[in-house]
């Protein structure tokens, strides 16, 4: 027999997981001895009054000593000699196709711009000696996509799109801790998530699949159109009629390449703006109500959403315990974006903090057509870089002066290696985006005393949440609208918002070109 119960308990209790039987066996009114398995399916943590709960939900087998629970399986096919499909991009998105892909018999040959996972912790280690972006090789190119330095935050709100489950046991599979399973909101941490990433590609791999790292993607070949090959940046061709586009939201010249080739591209909603961090001690006195025995519980979390002047502002990938990171793309620009180790125990809270851009607040950019929020982006990071102090170093402010549209003379200890320089961030962020983003702080300060204080710092800009382009597609077939054997996949493509989002685009791709393959085959 087989029950589900929840319990409630203090963050005391809660730690004493040898009780678990104990507690199920008297919500079941049973002995604990007919309890033949249990298992912890969810953990959260209730704060919304001060005094702090767990929640756990537990399946509960009984009176079968025989029981064996299903395991977690992978079952991929050898297809050393099946037939090829080509991808761009080594990303969540991307990898997780060519995982889906080699369960039903596909081989996946992956095109990465950037290094493999090792190589390209070799190169942030050497950008930030240098005070110098790589290029191709940084914190949003290379294996694993941006999501592999940015704390591997697996929580979304897409299980319409797809089975989320299956993309956590897929993580779990290839080395994530078990608790991934079962946390409300769960997180790998950025010093775990490359070895995950590594054993992924070693998995597909091993299958038969290829990847070609340091390899761009130049130009695409469309005949009538019909994918039908890739122009390599060494010069090569490769031979292709299925083509999966999961470059990410950073490939601004993948963009202009489809743009080239009259591919059909929509311009989309997005959102900007900065990162803020507070020391993480202010967000867990906050969020627990000073808990007396703090050390019980997980690094805090927030969540800011307010609407200002008919615009949603926001906060974003908040990371607990995290540190800001630079993650430009090119030289002249700074980008910033924060990651989260496991531990969450950097002393550091950070967040995005953005504010919704429509098409009509870039009038100044109309003349660049479907790119205008692209060249908005860019402005934006350049504004950024040349009101920094150099290199890496990203624009700064304290919270209290923006609101106070000051320059701070001084600037708290922050978590940004690369250094921070004080600027006037109200007087260069575009107008509607300083008005909403300080209203929607003052409004969240009146709610939370502590938050806005003399340690909080605001640091720019935070502008790759999302892309500015969608690349049109067919709902049902996930092809382009125009091209035969193309399939825009992913945040870059405009249909995805994270780690697990785009990689259940990825999974539902994959299946939708194997689909085709059958279907083909059958009509033969």
């Amino acid at each position: 027999m087989l029950k589900q119960i929840d319990l409630v308990l203090s963050p005391f209790d809660a730690q004493k997981t040898d009780n678990y039987t104990e507690y199920a066996s008297k919500i079941l009114k049973i002995s604990k001895n007919r309890i033949s398995y249990i298992k912890l399916v969810k953990h959260s943590i209730d704060a919304r009054q001060r005094d702090i709960k767990v929640q756990l939900r537990f399946v509960v087998v009984i009176d079968e000593p025989n029981y064996k629970p299903e395991k977690i399986i992978f079952d991929p096919k050898n297809i050393t000699n099946s037939k090829e499909v080509a991808i761009i991009g080594a990303g969540p998105a991307g990898l997780f196709a060519a995982l889906r892909l080699i369960e039903l018999g596909l081989k996946p040959i992956i095109f990465e711009r950037g290094q493999d996972v090792l190589q390209r912790k070799r190169d942030i280690a050497t950008m930030y000696k240098n005070n110098k972006i790589n290029i191709n090789s940084n914190y949003c190119y290379g294996e694993g996509g941006a999501g592999t330095f940015s704390d591997g935050k697996l929580y979304t709100r897409s299980s319409k799109r797809g089975n989320v489950n299956r993309i956590l046991e897929l993580f779990y599979l290839h080395g994530a801790n078990e608790n991934i399973l079962y946390e409300a909101h769960p997180h790998i941490g950025s010093d775990k998530l490359p070895k995950v990433i590594e054993n992924i590609r070693n998995r597909i791999i091993e299958a038969g699949g290829i990847f070609h790292f340091n390899t761009q993607v130049v130009d695409i070949i469309i005949v009538k159109g019909k994918i039908k090959g890739l122009k390599l940046s060494n010069g090569s061709i490769f031979k292709t009629t299925n083509l999966v586009l999961s470059s990410g939201h950073s490939a601004k010249d993948v963009y202009k390449m489809l743009a080239s080739k009259n591919i059909l591209l929509e311009s989309k909603d997005f959102a900007m703006g900065v990162r803020i961090e507070n020391p993480q001690e202010i967000i867990n006195k906050i969020q627990y109500h000073n808990y007396p025995k703090i050390e019980l519980l997980p690094a805090a979390t927030y969540n800011i959403i307010q609407q200002v002047n008919g615009k949603g502002v926001y906060s974003f990938c908040m990371c607990p315990g995290g540190v800001i990171v630079p993650a430009s793309t090119s030289e002249n620009e700074i980008v910033v974006n924060g990651m989260s180790a496991s531990k969450r125990n950097s002393g550091f809270a950070n967040s995005g903090f953005v504010c919704e851009i429509k098409n009509e607040d870039l009038t100044e950019f109309k003349k660049f057509g479907v790119f205008a929020g692209l060249e908005f982006q860019s402005h934006l990071e350049q504004l950024a870089f040349n009101n920094g102090g150099g290199g890496l170093m990203a624009p700064a402010q304290r919270i209290l002066d923006f609101i106070q549209k000051k320059k701070s003379s001084d600037l708290p200890i922050s978590s940004y290696i690369s250094g921070t320089h004080s600027s006037e961030m109200h007087n260069w962020l575009p107008k509607f985006m300083s008005e909403n983003i300080s209203k929607a702080l003052q409004i969240y300060g009146q709610r939370e005393k502590d938050f806005i204080n003399e340690n909080a710092i605001m640091i720019g800009v935070e502008s790759r949440t999302s892309s500015p382009i969608r690349i049109p597609r067919n709902r049902e077939t996930f092809e382009h609208v125009e091209i035969k054997g193309l399939y825009p996949c992913g945040e870059g493509a405009g249909y995805a918002g994270g780690i697990v989002s785009s990689a259940i685009d990825g999974m539902n791709v994959a299946q939708s070109i194997a689909k085709t393959k059958i279907n083909n085959r059958c009509n033969a």
